[in-house]
């Protein structure tokens, strides 16, 4: 269900009017015989631990905010959640071939505004106000029930124990309940055992797809700056019954939005060939940014600016 064909408001030239083709904006624009009506989506209602993930497209257009427009076009309100915590775009399709007579609707249930990043290998956490980059062979999640989980790696496999699917690559991002000015180093040793237990051993689901963990070791650790903050990482190898395993990472760090709340960011690779590369956690890390911020701001290696911690 899309948003039926005619002239919106250009996201892009309030003054202007656009034309949506009923899929996508086309390049055809004219000046408004009227005020165009303005682009209003509500926005949707989430689970406490939800993220709101996007993946963002130059010229984009949020398909989760399409659909909440039609519902309200054609239910009268409302809105919903899709139960996996991510917003996506799409880019903008061909050009509508007829625009001069097509009529513009009384009570339109418009594309939202095609602003925010505009880099289509980046997912946006608005929860914590950070962007990650999507690595090569990466996408943001689609058909997962875990809330927070903001990128997989593409496909699925036969968990090694025979109970369930599983993936190759998963990072989430947390806000930790509960964290009393504790510094990222305490927040990210506190954390890894849970994150590998979470991967490994026993699921929110209570099974246990590798038939448990038989043995780890944290392989490294220590401080990192992300987003411009001061963080802490540790890194940990996991053995476990059945299949090779694989790393998992819990990075905490506090975020540059809002009450500086937090955050902990955890890897989950799969040893073995079929895994991803561990240099994409380093890549992943070094790409996190603010909400808003240019390329060259933040990352590993950068300033560090004031923190709480």
């Amino acid at each position: 269900m899309t948003p039926p064909a005619g002239w919106y408001r250009d996201p892009s030239a309030p003054h202007l009017e656009r034309w949506w083709d009923g899929t996508a904006w086309s390049e055809h624009r004219r000046s408004p015989e009227t005020v165009p009506l303005p682009l209003v989506v509500p926005a949707a209602r989430r689970p406490a631990r939800a993220r709101a993930v996007a993946l963002a497209a130059a010229g984009s257009v949020l398909a989760a905010a399409i659909v909440t427009g039609a519902v309200l076009l054609h239910d009268g309100g409302g809105g919903g959640d899709r139960g996996d915590g991510v917003t996506r775009t799409a880019p903008g399709g061909p050009a509508a071939t007829d625009t001069a007579t097509a009529p513009a609707p009384a009570a339109p249930a418009a594309p939202p505004d095609s602003s925010g990043p505009s880099d289509a290998s980046v997912v946006v956490d608005q929860l914590n106000g950070i962007t990650l980059p999507l690595p090569t062979g990466w996408e943001a999640p689609r058909d997962i029930s875990q809330d927070d989980v903001v990128m997989t790696t593409h496909g699925v496999y036969d968990c090694p124990a025979g109970r369930g699917l599983c993936r190759h690559g998963l990072v989430s991002t947390l806000t930790p309940a509960s964290s009393d000015g504790a510094r990222p180093e305490s927040l990210a040793r506190n954390d890894i055992a849970d994150a590998a237990d979470a991967a490994y051993g026993r699921n929110a689901a209570g099974d246990t797809p590798y038939d448990g963990i038989t043995a780890h070791q944290d392989v490294a650790a220590g401080p990192v700056a992300v987003a411009g903050r001061a963080g802490y990482f540790v890194r940990r190898r996991v053995r476990t019954a059945k299949g090779p395993g694989g790393y998992v990472e819990s990075l905490a760090f506090s975020s540059s939005t809002g009450v500086e709340a937090p955050v902990v960011v955890r890897f989950v690779l799969d040893a073995g060939p079929d895994g991803p590369p561990l240099a994409d956690i380093d890549r992943i890390t070094k790409g996190i940014r603010p909400i808003g911020a240019t390329g060259a701001d933040g990352g590993v290696g950068s300033s560090i600016g004031p923190s709480s911690d």
